[in-house]
């Protein structure tokens, strides 16, 4: 598995890494022993960066429950400020943050995390900097190594710009592809390491219908890729590598050199090795497949922001 440096961190990742929403949101302690299938697969076949939060219902717990004692082969990020939806409302201030960090790390059973990650919050409330000051307390008292900002658009080039984060998580795919235009690149000058979410795009194109819609917790949330990707298709056949859709999504965001990582969520072990082969052994895809993603983009963008 081919790793990178993220950012001025020194921390090695793998660059191929895991988003583990689907796994809490979607499965349950029912079906635990295929979450630690997933979770181990993935180790063994190399990738170290795995991402959570604490509002992905289950997935911290199961995390710790599956991996807490190979704590040392891999780097762990967490999310905070935004619990989960029916506990407690979004809490931004320092006591909060620290509060449902504490918590994080008793699911994980863990003393601390690799990255600890602003979860999405506005640019008013980063102004405001009792975020910042809750994360630096947090790496001050040992809990973080690293602090980021996980978030699109304003608040992400407020985040890149500010010079207080060690990393950026962004959305970023062939239906995403805003941060190309100039965010990416201040990023990577600031010294920041680069984190892709929803890296392909919750596998909306060539899907017949949206791909989500079949999902317990959010069934809209890749309706917005799916309709951006159907108007993309529309505009002529394309070249897909190997006719292999997954492929030329992860082959679009591994094009750019800027991405550190990209952590592309599933539940099924199968996907995951899937993942893993196309990832190992068909990348790169032909830079002229990525072009015609850009001109596709460029022509029907009508203030398509980052989903988040």
């Amino acid at each position: 598995m081919e790793t990178r440096i993220l950012g001025n961190t020194g921390l090695e990742v793998s660059r191929l890494g895991i988003g583990l929403a689907a796994i809490g949101e979607e499965e349950t302690f029912d079906t635990i022993k295929t979450v630690e299938v997933v979770l181990k697969t993935a180790l063994d076949q190399g990738i170290t960066f795995f991402d959570t939060a604490e509002c992905y219902f289950y997935s911290e717990e199961m995390v710790g429950h599956s991996i807490s004692d190979r704590r040392s082969d891999f780097l762990l990020a967490t999310k905070c400020g935004h619990p989960t939806p029916g506990q407690y409302d979004i809490d931004w201030s320092i006591e909060g943050i620290l509060l449902t960090l504490d918590r994080s790390l008793k699911r994980l059973k863990t003393d601390y995390v690799d990255l600890l990650q602003l979860h999405s919050c506005s640019v008013e409330v980063l102004e405001q900097g009792e975020v910042i000051a809750a994360l630096t307390k947090a790496r001050d008292a040992g809990k973080t190594r690293f602090i980021g900002y996980s978030g699109d658009n304003e608040a992400a080039e407020w985040a890149v710009d500010s010079g207080h984060f060690d990393t950026l998580q962004t959305s970023f795919n062939l239906a995403d592809q805003r941060p190309r235009n100039g965010l990416l690149q201040r990023a990577k000058q600031n010294g920041l390491g680069v984190i892709a979410k929803r890296p392909i795009a919750n596998t909306a194109w060539g899907s017949p219908t949206s791909p989500t819609a079949r999902l317990k917790f959010d069934p809209n949330y890749g309706d917005e890729y799916w309709k951006r990707t159907q108007a993309m298709a529309a505009l002529g056949p394309l070249d897909i590598p190997f006719g292999d859709r997954i492929l030329m999504s992860l082959g679009f965001v591994m094009a750019h050199e800027e991405i550190d990582t990209a952590i592309v969520g599933t539940r099924n072990p199968e996907h995951l090795k899937s993942n893993i082969d196309l990832f190992n052994s068909k990348l790169p895809i032909d830079t002229s497949i990525v072009t015609e993603l850009y001109r596709r983009w460029d022509e029907l963008d009508d203030n398509w922001i980052g989903q988040m």
